[in-house]
């Protein structure tokens, strides 16, 4: 396109809504702002803008045009966030996102990793939306449940996380402890809040006990943690962080119907680069010392 000069000009008035706004980020005159404008106009034979007191609005036909520009500037900033992925050396800025009810196992590695490698930058990203890595929006994405199919993703195996039944002591003492699986339905229940969710943990005692013995919900497993560690129930928790608290009890040991699958993800572009395989090869030898922990006895 040999006008990419207006489009990025259009793209700048339509985010600041002047022309003073966008001559000020693109580094020129107002003048060629407007010059940029008319031109734009005269080649696509439409009015792009509504010029008004306050500004400039985008009429039908230039949101149209915008739109192609985001996309543009995507693919822009996908291209930068690969190129700051190449460079040789254990440093620079690394971006990781997980699931937020992970943060309290991990963070903690990340702090490790930025011990031994004090020139890297971490960025921990959590939530339940998947990152987008081919679009630069992180390096290493921790993933659970069923292998990702993303294309263009090098996708591996990375740690099988138990989990077990636990109540605090608080709890066992004032009900005591179910004997077997259908002891589960006379007991007071710690689960996700959503009665469809796809874990293998949740779907399991949602077969197992009535909706109305489940009385602490929560979608954040964080806070179902914390709800069985303050006595409102029995619940699921994973054994490495149950391992931290001496107010547990195990209920039920770990079963392999149970435990989720963890896969470590990156972008085919970005995987060699030296940071990332730094950080993949210090998450794996963690997780090595994570198997050892939790088949470790009570």
């Amino acid at each position: 396109m040999d006008n990419w000069s207006e489009v990025r000009t259009a793209y700048q008035v339509a985010i600041k809504g002047t022309v003073s706004g966008a001559a000020e980020v693109l580094g020129v005159h107002h003048a060629t702002v407007i010059r940029h404008i008319d031109a734009l106009e005269a080649q696509m034979g439409a009015k792009l803008f509504q010029r008004h007191a306050r500004g400039y609005t985008p009429t039908e036909a230039g949101e149209d045009l915008l739109r192609v520009a985001q996309a543009t500037e995507d693919q822009f900033n996908q291209l930068q966030g690969r190129i700051k992925g190449r460079g040789e050396g254990v440093a620079g800025e690394l971006v990781v996102t997980s699931l937020v009810g992970m943060s309290t196992q991990f963070a903690p590695v990340m702090a490790d990793f930025q011990r031994e490698y004090p020139d890297v930058i971490l960025r921990y990203l959590t939530g339940d939306r998947l990152f987008r890595l081919e679009y630069g929006e992180a390096h290493v994405a921790i993933r659970a449940g069923s292998a990702p199919e993303q294309p263009d993703n090098v996708v591996q195996p990375f740690f099988r996380h138990p989990f077990a039944l636990y109540a605090s002591r608080d709890y066992v003492e004032a009900h005591g402890m179910p004997q077997s699986d259908a002891d589960l339905a006379g007991h007071r229940l710690v689960s996700h809040d959503e009665m469809r969710s796809r874990a293998p943990i949740f779907r399991w005692l949602n077969e197992q006990v009535p909706e109305s013995s489940i009385v602490f919900r929560s979608s954040d497993m964080r806070a179902l943690t914390e709800a069985v560690l303050a006595g409102a129930g029995i619940g699921f928790v994973p054994v490495y962080e149950a391992k931290r608290h001496e107010k547990l009890v195990q209920v039920m040991p770990q079963r392999e119907e149970w435990a989720t699958q963890l896969w470590l993800v990156t972008h085919v572009d970005l995987h060699r680069a030296a940071k990332v395989q730094a950080f993949l090869n210090f998450l794996k030898a963690r997780a090595r010392e994570w198997e050892k922990t939790c088949t470790a006895g009570d």
